[in-house]
């Protein structure tokens, strides 16, 4: 151990890389949460190695670039391997073959940017006391918080995510959502580190029982609120989510309308039963929206005007040809495929459904990873849709794959969706853990928000999720079939979904007190 601690390149790189990832095992599709106790304690550890170094008095002068290459290095083995599964899309076009090292590359190493940052800014400060622990924890969440929100953000395997198997531990998040209990949780998984030394201090143990004590009053609230919760149905309309399990093989063997035989298929309808069909993104790969009209003694022969379907298209505007603008959309169609509400995707995958630097970059030949070399564009707002007098004026709130990641930004205070419909194209990613991260998302937002989620996703994770975060039905990966539930009454606004990440704010505030008292206190 002492010759490891005395080799530079470990200390500074191979040691951090490897705590980063085997922090990936906190997370699903293994979620071993105890690991995270493990690698944050010796990061702090790592850092406090390399704050002794670069400060000894047998050194001229200090530098602090290496808690910078620390955090990165941590970085970089979290994102590498938490994130691989990104380059998996690449796979699946010839075209893009090529790209696949810098992708597996520079994603990890761009993200691994903001945890070099992080312990660029605490490293100077470690110490073995607690107000070192809340400080590196305040950090490091806010860094988490830019994370997701800089550029087009990119929330993705928050430290709070690691609790996704509990569902009596995420209830707090209907509280203060998935930022702050981040916070919380990387305080909890730095505890170890003020044990990491000979003499054990009273003020230790008392803080480390403080924590034991919140957690366990969490987990018991957790089980009091999921006893406790009743939700309402209404028994005259059926929800019915279709995961139809088609390999992305299978669009370029197989043609567009065996395909949506097959669908129809699973789907399997009765004409006499109002029911709402859930399918996923992706569906039509050969037709854009103004193409399915094609397809209308199809639709009209086996459902019926007790019926309405909900999928993912492509779309354009009527415009001229200089100015068109194309769409990932969510419709809701009738058994005549008269198109009754239509949603434009927000919140775009980049290089996924745009290409950034478009007029630059295309002179290279590159494009989007989707089929088409038209970048989309982003709609314009998230609307509550009715899904009119014949299925009881009920409202729904679409969301397209990701944009289901966003802590806080699904919907606005002001909405009421009796569902939140969730489509996804989770054939991308293969048979990776990329599939099992995304349904954890949906999870935890249905907690934060209070709100039922129908989640249709092709070869992911499908399933009816109630404001408990519980999967009443679902199907897993490579399960082909239809999961059918009455659909919900609005549930009930949360204290999250009122006021969102002002209470993570707040809670930053606070920390930012105890610390400064700690500090004076030299705790």
């Amino acid at each position: 151990m002492i010759a490891l601690l005395n080799n530079k390149l470990f200390v500074i790189f191979l040691g951090p890389f490897l705590l980063g990832a085997i922090t990936v095992l906190g997370f699903a599709p293994y979620n071993i949460t105890f690991i995270n106790f493990l690698s944050f304690s010796i990061l702090l550890f790592l850092i406090l190695v390399i704050k002794k170094r670069t400060q000894s008095k047998y050194r001229k002068k200090k530098s602090n670039r290496y808690f910078f290459y620390l955090g990165c290095a941590f970085g970089f083995g979290f994102f590498l391997l938490g994130n691989y599964w990104i380059s998996i899309s690449l796979t699946h076009d010839e075209m893009f073959l090529g790209l696949i090292p810098f992708a597996l590359i520079l994603i990890p190493l761009f993200l691994s940017l903001f945890f070099g940052l992080a312990i660029l800014i605490v490293g100077p400060f470690s110490e073995k006391k607690i107000s070192f622990i809340l400080f590196f924890s305040l950090v490091f969440s806010i860094f988490e918080f830019l994370r997701g929100n800089l550029l087009t953000g990119f929330p993705w395997n928050l430290i709070s995510y690691t609790w996704s198997w509990s569902i009596e531990s995420i209830q707090i998040l209907s509280l203060i959502g998935t930022y702050a209990l981040s916070l919380i949780s990387i305080t909890f998984f730095c505890i170890p580190f003020l044990f990491f030394q000979k003499k054990i201090t009273k003020k230790s143990v008392i803080f480390l029982l403080i924590f034991l004590i919140i957690f366990i009053g969490n987990y018991l609230y957790g089980i009091y609120k999921t006893n406790n919760s009743s939700y309402q149905f209404d028994e005259n309309i059926s929800v019915k989510i279709v995961s139809p399990n088609f390999s992305l093989k299978d669009y370029n063997t197989q043609n567009e309308v065996f395909q949506l035989k097959r669908l129809i298929k699973i789907s399997d309808p009765e004409k006499n039963k109002k029911t709402l069909f859930i399918w996923p993104e992706g569906i039509f790969y050969e037709s854009y929206l103004q193409d399915i009209e094609q397809y209308k003694n199809l639709f009209a022969d086996k459902f019926s005007e007790n019926h309405l379907i909900i999928l993912g298209i492509n779309n354009f505007n009527d415009d001229d040809s200089k100015n068109q603008r194309y769409f990932n959309s969510l419709i809701i169609l009738n058994h005549k495929l008269e198109i009754l509400s239509l949603y434009n995707k927000v919140n775009l995958v980049p290089f996924g459904e745009f290409l950034p630097f478009e007029k630059t970059l295309s002179k290279f030949g590159l494009k989007k990873i989707t089929p088409g070399y038209n970048s989309f564009s982003a709609g314009d707002l998230r609307r509550t849709i009715n899904l009119g007098n014949k299925f009881n004026d009920k409202l729904i709130l679409p969301l397209i794959c990701y944009e289901i990641i966003y802590p806080g930004k699904i919907k606005t205070k002001n909405q009421f969706p009796d569902l939140v419909i969730n489509i996804s194209e989770d054939a991308w990613f293969g048979q990776s853990i990329g599939p099992y991260q995304h349904y954890s998302k949906a999870i935890y937002r249905s907690v934060e928000e209070g709100v039922f989620i129908a989640r249709s996703a092709n070869k992911g994770i499908s399933g009816f999720i109630d404001p408990n975060g519980r999967s009443l039905k679902f199907l897993d990966i490579s399960e082909s079939g239809n999961v059918e539930h009455k659909i919900p009454y609005f549930a009930e606004s949360t204290l999250y979904s009122e006021y969102g990440n002002k209470i993570f704010f707040l809670i930053i505030l606070v920390y930012t007190f105890l610390i400064f008292i700690l500090k004076k206190l030299k705790i």
